[in-house]
């Protein structure tokens, strides 16, 4: 029994291998080609950081990224303040009139299709604009709002299944020595769901930066973002300077996501060391 494991383990190693091939080899690769003199994305000439130049003067591009970034730490602040709240009513308000029908269209947009979404908001802020004169034209407001409205329930989903997991005699108990129920949820509640907290966050930022299809309906012409600036750019061919700028993503990305995770592994086992201590006394 005890030579299992050893039998198995190049079998396991090999598929782990394989999927990690297959999910990060096109990303190193893009990584490599984003170093390539040639204008041409798929020949290799020389290294060099001349695209990278490239990018850096290009102001169209710069300010899609900076637009895009704008909009996506907005949108997941926003999603994040509203699919707690919304997380928080389902679960710990009991059963109350409508709750079923509130739970269903708080995850709705899940799996709504991104083109049905997209034209939906378009119709509601044009209607809107025609009887109020809000908003006057499309742009970055729109985008915000559209983007809070569908990382609100990928956020809401990620908080509520942490409160359900969560032991509720310590908030009993702060209650008992006269805590009010609002002091107790920032004081208790917020810290022991902040891992999800941050783990929503960074799901709704990846979601808002990576939209193309709904940001494209509720956009105006003063408003580009950056997947709609790759997009336009890449329909007239692949240009190198798309790489350059996906390999700067790709390393922001990877320094915040290892941080985020540093910060959530630390608070679990801070977390159990709690429990643990709170079980011994």
């Amino acid at each position: 029994m005890n030579n299992l494991p050893t039998i198995r383990s190049p079998w396991r190693t090999g598929i782990l291998v394989c999927c990690f091939l297959f999910l990060y080899a096109p990303m190193l690769l893009l990584v490599v080609y984003s170093f390539n003199r040639s204008p041409l994305v798929t020949v290799w000439e020389s290294f060099s950081f001349h695209w990278y130049k490239v990018l850096f003067q290009d102001s169209a591009m710069i300010d899609a990224v900076l637009l895009s970034l704008s909009i996506a730490g907005l949108s997941a602040t926003m999603a994040v303040v509203l699919g707690t709240l919304a997380a928080v009513i389902v679960v710990r308000f009991g059963r109350f009139r409508g709750h079923n029908g509130f739970a269903f269209m708080l995850t709705a947009p899940l799996v709504m299709p991104d083109v049905i979404t997209g034209l939906s908001l378009l119709l509601l802020f044009v209607a809107m604009g025609n009887a109020f004169g809000w908003p006057s034209e499309r742009g970055m407001l729109t985008i915000w709002l559209a983007h809070v409205t569908f990382c609100t329930a990928y956020v809401a989903v990620v908080i509520n299944s942490r409160l359900r997991e969560l032991d509720r005699s310590i908030e009993e108990a702060a209650m008992d020595l006269g805590a009010t129920p609002l002091k107790v949820f920032f004081v208790i509640t917020v810290p022991m769901i902040a891992p999800a907290i941050i783990t929503g966050w960074l799901l709704a930022f990846t979601l808002s930066l990576d939209d193309l299809v709904i940001a494209s309906f509720v956009t105006g012409p003063g408003a580009t973002t950056l997947p709609m600036a790759i997009f336009a750019t890449v329909r007239r061919g692949v240009n190198p300077e798309i790489n350059a700028l996906a390999s700067l993503i790709l390393f922001v990305v990877g320094i915040v996501g290892f941080i985020a995770w540093r910060f959530m592994a630390h608070e679990e086992k801070q977390r159990l060391s709690d429990i643990q201590k709170a079980k011994r006394g």
